[in-house]
């Protein structure tokens, strides 16, 4: 069995598709395919079933993936330890970040910590809140921007951002004349909500059902100048935090602090007991200095 062989594995088991698999490692798909068998073949276990659009893990598969991440991991781990050891102020990081998130911090953010550590490579993936915070538990990422709360039995905390969640309406609403409002009052409105892919999704569903009732959902998006688009539109409320909200003020929106108070708390999170590279190290500390300035 070679290290190689399970790399593709997991290629395959992330994107349940060879074709794609073969794309992102940028190896044709009947070397791949041969690559798996061979593996298969090995082990002398089915590992994927094949159709023609996806490739799903058998319960074999889904043992073999567990073991070749985790031994992936001790990989990553040692590489990193190895480079660290150089003392060169040089290296990597794999980023993970809500779109949300990413759009409205990260580009002034990045452009800061470039200039100050050009040797840094930085690599963002944009997943959903929810997909993130399971990325960094799996280890594919070193390190993610989540929304609190986070299991800290799982991960190490590193908070960055402190806000809170307003209610938009549009000009002509009824509660435009207003400066607050309670959940309750909410309960006949129609709603722009969050995709469940996000963690805001599951955080403002909550409060809604600790107040008696499930909302309205008229449309879900996972885009805020969207959601905020379509408030102004006339289609429906929204609640969005405060940084989004300064960004989107306009004379077409009315915006209401809420009752009860719903956070919307940001951190840097990495997987507890997990070696951190010094490029993460440095991230880390340069994204909590900024915020604190």
């Amino acid at each position: 069995m070679e290290l190689r062989q399970l790399h593709y594995f997991l290629e395959v088991a992330k994107l349940q598709s060879i074709t794609k698999a073969a794309e992102s490692l940028h190896i044709s798909q009947p070397a791949l395919s041969k690559m798996i068998k061979g593996l298969e073949e090995e082990l002398g276990m089915t590992l994927i079933v094949r159709s023609n659009k996806t490739s799903e893990l058998t319960d074999a598969g889904i043992v073999v993936k567990e073991y070749a991440r985790k031994i992936q991991g001790q990989l990553d781990d040692m590489t990193t330890i190895l480079n660290d050891l150089t003392q060169l102020k040089r290296g990597s990081i794999h980023i993970g970040l809500p779109p949300i998130i990413g759009s409205l911090f990260f580009p002034n953010v990045l452009s800061a910590f470039h200039k100050k550590y050009p040797n840094i490579k930085i690599s963002i993936t944009e997943y959903g809140g929810a997909k993130v915070v399971k990325s960094v538990e799996e280890g594919e990422l070193e390190l993610a921007v989540a929304v609190l709360p986070v299991d800290e039995e799982l991960f190490d905390v590193y908070p960055i951002v402190e806000e809170k969640m307003n209610v938009v309406v549009p000009q002509e609403h009824r509660f435009a004349n207003r400066r607050s409002i309670d959940l309750m009052e909410l309960k006949e409105e129609e709603f722009i909500f969050y995709h469940e892919d996000f963690a805001l999704h599951d955080i403002i569903l909550e409060k809604f059902l600790e107040a008696g009732y499930h909302p309205n959902i008229l449309f879900k998006s996972s885009q805020w100048d969207l959601m905020s688009e379509m408030v102004a539109a006339n289609l429906g409320i929204t609640i969005l935090p405060d940084s989004i909200c300064n960004k989107v003020k306009s004379n077409r929106l009315h915006i209401l602090s809420v009752n009860p108070t719903i956070p919307w708390d940001l951190a840097v999170i990495t997987k507890k007991d997990k070696y951190l590279s010094y490029a993460a190290r440095t991230f880390i500390d340069f994204i909590q200095h900024m915020h604190e300035s």
